[in-house]
């Protein structure tokens, strides 16, 4: 019984998402536009992050076992 409630109430949970575009409350408005820009930007270019927001992982995952190189600043608790 438990497992069935959780599975209607997931089932609502996810029906709750707005499909609306977003807009600014009544009292306020979107910031100004920044400067050297002709227009503000809109809700969904204020959303977008940039790269240095997320950036993608540059690392390559080791592939075999290597032997780790010695760190100097590895020092134990006192």
């Amino acid at each position: 019984m438990r497992l069935v409630i959780a599975f209607a109430t997931a089932v609502l949970l996810a029906g709750c998402g707005s499909r609306a575009p977003l807009t600014p409350p009544e009292s306020t408005s979107l910031p100004v536009a920044p400067h050297g820009a002709t227009a503000p930007p809109n809700a969904d270019e204020l959303l977008r992050r940039d790269a240095l927001a997320a950036p993608e992982r540059s690392v390559e995952l080791r592939r075999r076992s290597e032997e780790r190189q010695d760190d100097p600043f590895d020092l134990p608790p006192e």
